[in-house]
């Protein structure tokens, strides 16, 4: 089974990573595990060159990816890492998609109902945009 797994370095993510390892006995095999982490668009600026951008994306992305793989190697769990550059969860949907994921794996803050309908959130965008069953863990 193909799962991504969305993270950002927060705490909320790690615990999603962590969800997906504490449960991977409910597959036949080790799930391989797309890791990836998606990086909002650095506006247009002038000055900053495309290579610049490509490093500040790259860097910040490593940082995010960073505890999540320190996990999943301790787990022995296959993944492959990514980092996206894009609008966040139409970015983790489509990824998800295009690799072959069968299910989407996301942490989430645990705000009530109320809260999270007048802030929204990534996690709840990408349960609305998804074809694919996604796994929200707290």
């Amino acid at each position: 089974m193909r799962i991504l797994v969305a993270v950002d370095g927060s705490k909320q993510s790690l615990a999603a990573v962590e969800g997906l390892i504490e449960h991977v006995g409910w597959y036949r095999e080790k799930p391989q595990v797309e890791l990836v982490t998606v990086h909002l668009p650095l506006p247009s600026i002038g000055g900053v060159s495309k290579v610049q951008a490509r490093k500040y994306y790259e860097d910040e992305g490593e940082e995010a990816l960073a505890g999540a793989k320190k996990r999943l190697d301790a787990a022995r769990i296959p993944y492959s890492p990514r980092v996206l550059v894009g609008p966040v969860a139409e970015t983790v949907v489509k990824h998800a998609r295009t690799s072959g994921c069968e299910l989407i794996c996301v942490g989430t803050r645990g705000m009530s109902a109320a809260a999270n309908a007048l802030l929204g959130s990534t996690a709840t965008k990408i349960l609305h945009l998804s074809t694919l069953p996604v796994l929200l863990l707290r």
